[in-house]
């Protein structure tokens, strides 16, 4: 396992900052599905006593993100096939109806980082950096969040943000996907710009559908 850092900056109670740290390493495969989560190590390794990672990982299990395993303790919740197919089923259509909305509401500024965006994502994908290209695609797509001004729906997207990173991260790290990614974020944005609301949600949902057919693949979920 990978060494995991804590964020002393943060201004929060030490079992906050812990757990922070504990699904960031989930959610970016530092931690692996299946991992142990092992208190007194893990405690050695970031410097602090058991009980903030007993309570760091207690949280973690509300959130899903690690489950307890009779007589052998916590682990990282595997990614399911439910699990992976409820996140992007409610993303598709979270997506498809922000790409549609964009076509209305997107201002000439926000088309300018729309463009900006997707070049940034292509450059990323030269890195070979998950967590760089992670970012650069989420910040993409938020262009588009964004753009459609309604409060509610950003706020609900931004709750599912953890869980769709997760997905998102397992997809990303798959380079062979790259060029594919990159030329759905183009139809994308030309269906945006040329202001297509059929063609912008069409190509949001194949964008999210793509992503699951590859995930399910890449976790040998498929028959």
């Amino acid at each position: 396992m990978d060494d995991i850092i804590l964020d002393m900056d943060q201004y929060l109670p030490l079992r906050d900052v812990v757990f922070h740290a504990l699904r960031k390493a989930i959610l970016t495969g530092k931690l692996k599905p299946g991992e142990r989560l092992m208190e007194i190590h893990l405690a050695k390794q970031l410097g602090v006593s058991r009980t903030p990672v007993r309570e760091a990982i207690h949280k973690l299990e509300l959130e899903g993100l690690a489950t307890m395993i009779p007589r052998r303790g916590a682990q990282v919740a595997q990614i399911s096939e439910k699990g992976l197919k409820d996140v992007l089923e409610l993303r598709r259509a979270l997506d498809v109806f922000c790409a549609q909305i964009a076509c209305e509401r997107m201002t000439p500024e926000e088309e300018k980082e729309l463009r900006e965006t997707c070049k940034a994502f292509e450059e990323a994908t030269g890195t070979k950096d998950t967590t760089v290209i992670a970012k650069a695609d989420v910040a993409f797509h938020d262009v588009i969040i964004n753009s459609t001004r309604n409060e509610r729906l950003i706020t609900t997207i931004n709750n599912l943000a953890e869980q769709i990173y997760r997905y998102r991260f397992e997809y990303i790290k798959d380079d062979s996907q790259h060029s594919r990614l990159i030329e759905e974020h183009r139809r994308l944005v030309d269906a945006i710009l040329n202001k297509d609301p059929e063609k912008a949600g069409k190509a949001a949902g194949i964008h999210i559908d793509n992503q699951e057919h590859s995930i399910l693949s890449q976790i040998n979920l498929e028959d």
